[in-house]
Order: C-alpha cells, then sequence, then structure tokens
C-alpha cells in the first residue's frame, strides 16, 4: 500500500486551469482499481491518495502522469506502507501486491 503526498509546488497558481484533467486522472486510478482513497491536504496544502493493487514502478509512472505533475502544480512524494494490523474490513491491504 502506498501513500502519495501531491504537495503544491512553483506553479500552484495553475491549478485551476488543470483542475478538470486532474480530476480524469484520479477517476482514472479508481477505474483501474489501484485507489482507495483521494482527497486534499489541510490547510490547502495539496491532496493525497492512498492506493494498492501495484508496484512501486507502476506506481511512479502513474502519479508521472497526473496534469498536476507534469505541469507543476504539486510534487509528489510517495511513501509505501508494509501494513501489518488492519480492522477486518481492511485485510486485503496485507496481502503482497
Amino acid at each position: 500500500m502506498f501513500v502519495t503526498f501531491l504537495k503544491f509546488a512553483d506553479n500552484r497558481s495553475a491549478a485551476m486551469e488543470f483542475m478538470a484533467a486532474h480530476n480524469d486522472w484520479i477517476a482514472q486510478g479508481f477505474a483501474d482499481g489501484k485507489f482507495l482513497c483521494a482527497g486534499s491536504l489541510s490547510p490547502a496544502a495539496g491532496g493525497a491518495i492512498v492506493s494498492h493493487n501495484e508496484g512501486r514502478a507502476a506506481l511512479e509512472a502513474r502519479i508521472a502522469t497526473d496534469p498536476f505533475v507534469i505541469h507543476g502544480v504539486v510534487s509528489a512524494e510517495i511513501h509505501e506502507i508494509d501494513a501489518k494490523r488492519t480492522v477486518p474490513a481492511l485485510d486485503f491491504l496485507k496481502a503482497p501486491v
């Protein structure tokens, strides 16, 4: 499982210009079964995505296609979590990729 932080970068002011494409990109991650959760970092610091069912190299390639990343609206920081304990509904996160 991975948590990716998309922190606003130098071109933050262009966010609205690329928002629709960024939202389409997020929707595709959910449609592909890779994203579990996406949301904003508070207060107004960017966003975060929880993903699984994809190796690090594939996730890095996916993140690189985010219009916000391409256009320097955000910088991406990927953290891997090796889940050892979960509530029963999240036991699937303990399975290897």
